[in-house]
């Protein structure tokens, strides 16, 4: 193990000064006109340990570029995961986690998929924690957006032929980010993509591995390039059933049943969409988790997007082969009510039933 020491990454680490800002100041940001696009804050969370050990504590590092050996796992093999959640701040000046141990556990179960160490729920937790306080400034004032929390996990150590790592780093970045689609609040338009898939079964669908983001972007930029918003991808084994948008969970709704693709092995099971499936039951809604057959997008009320980045996204039109269908979106939706209702949650605005917010003290 000793002879790729000398190519570790050496993060310089730090202690974060004692208060350098005040607890009202923010930063410098037009916090009204926020888009999703990086933006660098100060700090980022940094930690590493060798395979067959475990992740210990790490620290906080000045945000930064980091170094990796060329022959990194990540770099020749894709070993690699990420997570993205939020800190969102509430009108009463709490900093508010949303259901974080949810994304500890998606990349522990990801971890096991890639042959990876992963950190433990708690050290994930903590590290999102201490990555918001450092970076507490660039968390947005309330209702203008949070602060989007990126934890990676990386094969780290060098290798040559196909094997896992000898070493991995777990680093969480931040920045903060409003809206995902350029559209903002308005509805989306999708198209339905028949010439390439973006999961398989028995493949890695259900992790999130960064091997599944690069594939889309042909897909998704030839729509782009059409004027759609994204790709909605069916089954690669019939093309005849929905799977999901490039980056985020598909619901529709006809009357009070909402319907969205089982996580069956090719879906990533998403915390939001999990959330949302949660209370719109709660709501008195009938949600099904099943099979969705592409033509049931000719007969559905309204179709919305889920995830942490996009939140809940209702979508206005979706064009199909030689077909365009348009739903239903604004006030007295379920999309809406659903968003109104989970990012109250988020925000503290409505309390808390479930155990889903965890405040940063």
């Amino acid at each position: 193990m000793g002879s790729y020491s000398s190519y570790a990454s050496q993060p310089s680490l730090v202690e974060i000064p004692d208060q350098t800002y005040s607890d009202d100041e923010y930063a410098n940001v037009d916090w009204d006109n926020l888009g999703f696009e990086l933006m660098p804050t100060d700090y980022m969370y940094i930690d590493k340990c060798c395979a067959g050990q475990k992740f210990v504590r790490g620290q906080l590092s000045r945000y930064g570029n980091i170094e990796l050996s060329p022959s990194a796992g990540v770099l020749n093999y894709g070993q690699g995961l990420f997570e993205g959640t939020k800190a969102c701040r509430s009108e009463n000046g709490r900093l508010l986690l949303f259901r974080p141990e949810e994304n500890a556990i998606r990349m522990k179960i990801g971890a096991e998929r890639m042959c990876m160490q992963s950190p433990s729920i708690d050290q994930f937790v903590d590290a999102l924690k201490q990555t918001a306080l450092a970076n507490k400034r660039w968390i947005p004032p309330p209702g203008k957006g949070s602060l989007y929390m990126r934890p990676l996990l990386l094969g780290s150590g060098p290798v040559l032929g196909l094997a896992p790592a000898p070493e991995y780093t777990f680093l969480v970045y931040a920045s903060p980010a409003r809206n995902y689609f350029k559209e903002g609040s308005a509805p989306l338009s999708l198209f339905v993509e028949e010439d390439f898939d973006r999961a398989s079964r028995r493949g890695t669908g259900s992790v999130k591995t960064i091997s599944n983001y690069a594939p889309v972007l042909l897909a998704e930029q030839k729509a782009k390039d059409r004027g759609f918003s994204d790709v909605l991808y069916l089954d690669s084994a019939t093309k005849k059933n929905l799977e999901e948008v490039s980056s985020c969970n598909i619901f529709i709704a006809k009357g009070k049943c909402i319907s969205t693709p089982a996580t069956n092995g090719t879906i990533l099971p998403g915390i939001t969409r999990k959330s949302v499936i949660e209370i719109a039951g709660d709501l008195g809604y009938q949600v099904e988790e099943r099979a969705v057959n592409v033509d049931e997008l000719i007969e559905a009320d309204e179709v919305f997007c889920t995830g942490t980045a996009v939140g809940v996204a209702a979508v206005g039109s979706i064009a199909y082969q030689d077909r365009r269908v348009e739903y239903k979106t604004g006030s007295g939706t379920i999309c809406q009510e659903l968003y109104k209702t989970i990012l109250g949650i988020q925000m503290g605005i409505i309390e808390d039933k479930k155990g889903w917010i965890v405040e940063i003290d």
